[in-house]
């Protein structure tokens, strides 16, 4: 029963509340670099308040996925430029990049030397410039993790930049900004937490108090996602939606991840597709492969309880077996058109260098048994082609 619990120094909820922006980031600095995507039309309402609070705003532009090569400028440019303090405002990508960008403006060795797998993995030696995260989608719960995904094209994986002290200082979440996702956007980043979600309870590094938010992220996303699917402008959906996702990141900062962002680190490195679709695609056949193991191999564990206990959360029948758990997530991806690896660029023939790269990843440390090379082509090959029915083999 020995667990930390670590998160953002403050987390502000609830629609509307990006109005208290201007008084959030009193004393945090001199000069904002203002982290965004590329819609123009929604930063300005930030850099305006920014502005208005002598935050003197530098726009940083994340288009598609931060790579290590554009953080590593940007940093050196938010250096040059006076930044002590960032604002990121975004999706996943987009906080991500920021949590780096304010680790690097006061950590000033080379990036490689910071980052996982490919790099040294050493620790930060400075605390980083303070950093407020406002997700505008909800699926990844970067707002209240302690790491940034990187793409390393030279590498073509995707790894992390981790640290205690990467927890943004305060994360900004407001509903209404999700409102304007349109319905494949929702579904990629809705699966997205989903599964942070599942992965982090049936983790082995999960603990009571990750169980706990695992809990009651799984029931409010089971309900709200084909709601926030079917009808964007449904704020209470929306709502639930966005708490999933904080819960999920939460979860996954402190309970680890398991084999389907194993594997969804090095796709998302090798392939043009979304992360939330890859890892929508893959967690059908993990769910089943994972069981059949822990039938195999582990049956007195507690981990066959928890997934039979989360099918019943998903379902929303008390009576549920994994099985039903298996079924529940098959038709949620039928239902939002989740596409089988084939349809996202991948071939056979790259199976091998799949499985190679996702032994290493950290995500698979915390999958709840250690599957076998043959065990890991097989969940591809399962994921191959969707819908895919895998009731049969439990």
């Amino acid at each position: 029963m020995n667990f930390e619990f670590a998160t953002a120094q403050r987390i502000v909820f609830g629609s509307g509340r990006l109005r208290e922006l201007p008084s959030l980031i009193q004393g945090m600095g001199k000069r904002a670099a203002l982290v965004t995507g590329s819609s123009a039309e929604r930063i300005m309402p930030v850099f305006q308040a920014l502005k208005k609070q002598g935050g003197n705003p530098a726009s940083f532009s994340i288009t598609g996925e931060p790579t290590t090569e554009r953080i590593s400028a940007l940093a050196r440019q938010a250096r040059e430029l006076g930044c002590d303090f960032v604002v990121a405002f975004g999706g996943g990508s987009v906080i991500d990049a920021g949590k780096a960008i304010a680790a690097l403006l006061t950590n000033t060795r080379d990036l490689m030397d910071y980052l996982e797998v490919i790099g040294k993995g050493e620790p930060l030696t400075a605390e980083p410039a303070p950093c407020i995260a406002i997700p505008t989608t909800a699926g990844t719960g970067a707002e209240v993790t302690r790491n940034a995904v990187l793409l390393s094209t030279e590498h073509q994986v995707k790894v992390s930049m981790r640290h205690p002290l990467m927890l943004p200082t305060v994360a900004l979440v407001d509903p209404e900004l999700t409102l304007s996702m349109p319905p494949e956007t929702t579904a990629s980043t809705g699966l997205d937490a989903l599964t942070q979600l599942l992965e982090a309870f049936v983790s082995s590094k999960a603990n009571p108090l990750t169980d706990g938010i695992c809990r009651e992220g799984l029931a409010k996303v089971a309900r709200a996602l084909p709601r926030a699917y079917a009808n964007g402008n449904d704020l209470a959906a929306r709502e639930d939606m966005a708490l999933g996702s904080l819960f999920g990141g939460l979860a996954l900062a402190n309970a680890g991840l398991g084999a389907v962002h194993g594997f969804a680190g090095p796709i998302g490195g090798m392939f043009s597709a979304p992360h939330g679709m890859v890892c929508a695609a893959l967690l059908a056949a993990v769910y089943s492969t994972n069981v059949r193991a822990l039938q195999e191999r582990d049956a007195s564990g507690s981990a066959l309880e928890k997934y039979r206990e989360a099918a019943r959360i998903m379902t929303g029948s008390r009576n549920a077996e994994i099985a039903d758990g298996l079924q529940w997530l098959n038709d949620l991806a039928t239902q939002m058109r989740v596409p089988g690896l084939a349809d996202l660029g991948i071939a056979e023939a790259d199976f091998p260098t799949i499985v190679e790269k996702a032994r290493k990843a950290s995500s698979m440390k915390g999958n709840p048994i250690q599957l076998t090379d043959k065990e890991l082509a097989a969940i591809l090959a399962n994921s191959f082609h969707l819908p895919v029915n895998h009731q049969s083999t439990m």
